[in-house]
């Protein structure tokens, strides 16, 4: 083989090695540095008035870092990262006018009241999972920590199936109703690709 035939190789088995390292982490914090980077696929934001919606992907991996204690086998990262798997996991943030949504309607009662039971019970009807065919994927859980005025964000993790139609396609939508602060819906386009292609944490086995 000529020298830029083996110039060649060389340059591309580079290539192919650090890509698998840009999407393999050390530590959970390096992970989430990468994911919250707008530039990587996993995170997404969106400004309306003084109303600001943030999607940020939740790899498997860090519910599985935060599922292990100090001390875990390979099998038990295995049996985790399969349970955890099944799933796609969002965290969604939303804040008016630099507050916590709660927070910016503290002088009105009703609507405070409103917004809680909105936040608390009915999310699942106002935010939507749809496959690039416009099949829309049922919620199959979300947390909403009532946090009230200890952050300048609501913030809520949104659970759903890892529906193999869902990923078959470039691309699925996101979509939130307008939840009273007259936003219209609001939408984010996620690559199919980055979920199936999702950064990992590098487990080192300690047993």
């Amino acid at each position: 083989m000529s020298k830029a035939g083996i110039n060649a190789i060389v340059i591309l088995l580079a290539i192919l090695f650090g890509s698998c390292r840009q999407n393999t982490f050390d530590t959970e914090a390096e992970l989430l540095s990468y994911v919250k980077d707008m530039d990587n696929g996993y995170y997404y934001e969106r400004q309306i008035g003084n109303v600001v919606y943030t999607l940020t992907f939740r790899p498997t991996d860090v519910l599985v870092q935060q599922a292990i204690g100090d001390i875990y086998s390979e099998e038990e990262v295995d049996s985790l990262r399969e349970k955890y798997g099944d799933y796609l996991y969002f965290n969604l943030g939303m804040s008016a006018n630099g507050q916590e949504l709660l927070n910016s309607m503290a002088g009105d009662r009703t609507a405070f009241g409103s917004m809680v039971d909105q936040l608390v019970f009915g999310m699942a009807e106002r935010v939507h999972l749809i496959s690039q065919k416009r099949d829309t994927i049922p919620m199959a859980d979300y947390i909403y920590p009532r946090i009230y005025g200890m952050s300048n964000n609501t913030n809520i993790l949104l659970v759903y199936p890892k529906d193999k139609e869902l990923l078959n396609g470039d691309y699925i939508h996101f979509t939130i109703e307008d939840l009273g602060f007259h936003t219209g819906e609001v939408g984010f386009k996620i690559s199919s690709k980055k979920l199936k292609e999702q950064p990992k944490l590098n487990f080192k086995n300690t047993l």
